[in-house]
């Protein structure tokens, strides 16, 4: 019999790391994702004393599904429907009676098929999101909500009833044809950047990056980009996050301690990463059809090829994202503007940068935008403002190595 937290952490490793491509397994067999999800929780409880019992399988996300089909197939088995659903169950008899080790080639190919059905164009953009970012990055409904600055119960609300959609207007679980295919991009790559951003800044726990999600939405990418070779916003994307991700082993001291850009050890930057980013990017800008993700990466590659940050060229980054605004209006691309322009030394349009999007109702409970006010006014002189803000900024982490950093900067304010 194994130890009962040697079984935690093997389950705990498998959903983590699995969680996207067993789901996608279970929801293609099954054309349910409520149905899926649920399974897939019911086989997980079975595990904790099954592989305790017996061991930890050769292949638990092969266990995972096997187990989990078993119980679907006691879920239909006691629909009162019986003898309609007969053909159903026969073709899932047949599937348990084979090998279940699908977790090779041809599961990302399923993931990308449970992309194109989560963004179906039936289900309002935030939905297609929030949809995606549960079943495929396997984030929970807490950090949803609070990457869309939402309530978890409403978040709740709008992914069940996105559930029921699907399987009432039986959304096809398919990439879709050429024709349309063009169309339904610009769900699918935000929902690959939201999954990045929720791996590169985790929303809650004691990990400021969560690997195992930075990796998925960089394989998401790569896949998309392997699927439509002439999207050039596609290879933007990609290149955009592998130069972030070039820096991340530079963003934590040995403590686990945030490190700001201002001063990370650069030789930490993965080169590697940096020569693929900024490689791609520099193929894609020649066919000129650029795009917000395009210009984002733009800006990330002057961050990776200033070998100081004294060397930085703000006053190009600066005009990228006054670029980017007139592409994307939103605040999210106005606070980072104000950032970006408070390093040219403008600190005043950059306070009046914040102003300007002060009155979005979403700004009072987005901690970005109070931590960035804090910084610029701490620059300005303005200590008794900027404290006000830190206390914001710390009220609305739920990260323990952010809110850790912002304690530190106020108490610093406060001596």
């Amino acid at each position: 019999m194994l130890p009962a937290l040697q079984i935690n952490r093997a389950i705990e490793q498998t959903v983590r790391e699995h969680w996207g491509r067993i789901l996608a397994v279970l929801i293609k067999t099954t054309g349910d994702i409520q149905l899926a999800e649920d399974v897939l929780q019911d086989a997980t409880t079975i595990a904790l004393t099954h592989w305790r019992d017996n061991g930890i399988p050769d292949s638990p996300p092969a266990w995972l599904i096997q187990t989990a089909r078993r119980k679907a197939l006691d879920r239909f088995r006691r629909n009162k429907t019986f003898d309609r659903l007969q053909p159903q169950l026969q073709h899932w008899l047949t599937i348990n009676e084979t090998d279940t080790d699908e977790l090779e080639e041809d599961i990302p190919d399923k993931r990308l098929e449970l992309m194109f059905t989560c963004c179906h164009p039936s289900l309002e953009q935030k939905t297609q999101v929030a949809l995606t970012l549960r079943t495929l990055g396997g984030l929970t409904t807490d950090e949803i909500a609070a990457a869309f600055l939402d309530k978890p119960a409403t978040m709740a609300q709008r992914l069940a009833r996105a559930k029921t959609k699907i399987k009432s207007a039986r959304v096809p679980y398919q990439v879709p044809d050429a024709s349309v295919l063009s169309t339904r991009l610009s769900s699918v790559l935000a929902v690959i950047y939201f999954i990045f951003n929720e791996g590169y800044s985790a929303t809650t726990g004691r990990m400021l990056t969560r690997t195992d999600l930075c990796e998925e939405a960089i394989r998401l990418a790569r896949i998309t980009a392997a699927l439509l070779p002439d999207q050039t916003e596609v290879a933007g994307l990609l290149a955009l996050m592998l130069l972030h991700d070039s820096r991340r082993f530079a963003r934590q001291t040995h403590h686990g301690q945030l490190v700001l850009l201002q001063f990370q050890n650069r030789s930490l930057w993965d080169k590697s990463k940096i020569i693929e980013g900024t490689t791609l990017l520099q193929k894609t800008l020649k066919i000129q059809r650029v795009g917000p993700y395009q210009i984002q990466a733009c800006i990330s590659a002057i961050h990776a090829e200033s070998t100081q940050w004294e060397q930085t060229d703000w006053a190009q980054i600066t005009a990228l994202y006054d670029l980017l605004y007139t592409m994307q209006p939103t605040p999210v691309i106005r606070i980072n503007q104000a950032v970006a322009t408070s390093f040219t030394g403008d600190l005043h349009r950059a306070l009046s940068l914040l102003d300007s999007v002060s009155g979005d109702n979403n700004m009072n409970n987005y901690q970005p935008y109070h931590a960035a006010r804090a910084d610029i006014l701490i620059r300005s002189g303005e200590t008794i403002l900027a404290q006000r803000s830190l206390r914001k900024a710390i009220d609305l982490s739920f990260n323990d190595v952010e809110k850790e950093f912002l304690q530190k900067k106020l108490s610093a304010l406060q001596t």
